[in-house]
Parts: structure tokens; C-alpha cells; sequence
């Protein structure tokens, strides 16, 4: 039974186990052990199980195991593509941006810490 997570609301440590559990049964899916995958992507079979069972690997671990799953054209799907609309381009005459700029109508109110009421840090 597939076990979904609110990725919106959950721990980071939560979606690193998520991940690793879906790559494990891709992996077992395609028949295929730890060891090999780990010769494929060029990493260690503990890097694989450490991998597997949610535990920090590097990004680029990640998509070296995903290349060896055969899978690593869905980081596609991870960010939406940041291209301009076209109605924006007219607006910004042709140029990209390249900075952002805080919206300056004035009606945010100004940030505080949560705990801290009227804003002091004490």
C-alpha cells in the first residue's frame, strides 16, 4: 500500500525517508540490489542504504542514483520552469530580471518574532 505524505506541512526528515522509500521500491521494482545500483551511480552500497533509509546523502548522490534507477528526467517535475511570460517581457522591455525587489506598497506589516510581542528580543 503506497504511503502519501502532506509535503506542505511535513518534516524534512519525514520527506527524506519518503524519498528514500519510494527509491528503494523502484529499485526492488526493477529487480535490482543495492550493490548494483551503487556500482551504476558510483557511490558506495552503504551510501545506497543510507540513501534507502532516509539518512542526509548529497544532491548530487541523489541524482546519480536516480540516473542509475533510470528515473532522473523527473527532476523535471521537482521546480516549475522559471521562464518569463510573455506579458511579463513586454513589461520589463526584453530584459530579464536578474534581482528581486520587495513589493513597495506599503501595506505589510512589519516582520517580528513570533514570541516576541511588540517586537522586543528580550
Amino acid at each position: 500500500m503506497a504511503q502519501t505524505i502532506d509535503y506542505t506541512v511535513a518534516a524534512p526528515e519525514d520527506i527524506e525517508a519518503e524519498i528514500g522509500r519510494r527509491l528503494e521500491e523502484l529499485r526492488l521494482s526493477q529487480n535490482r540490489n543495492q550493490s548494483q545500483i551503487a556500482q551504476e551511480a558510483g557511490v558506495s552500497r552503504r551510501t545506497i542504504t543510507r540513501l534507502e533509509n532516509g539518512e542526509g546523502v548529497s544532491l548530487d548522490t541523489l541524482i546519480r542514483v536516480m540516473r542509475a534507477l533510470g528515473v532522473v528526467e523527473h527532476f523535471q517535475m521537482l521546480l516549475p520552469d522559471p521562464a518569463i511570460r510573455p506579458i511579463d517581457r513586454v513589461r520589463l522591455k526584453g530584459r530579464t530580471r536578474k534581482h528581486a525587489r520587495p513589493d513597495s506598497s506599503g501595506s505589510a506589516e512589519p516582520w517580528q518574532w513570533e514570541d516576541a510581542p511588540g517586537g522586543s528580543d528580550e
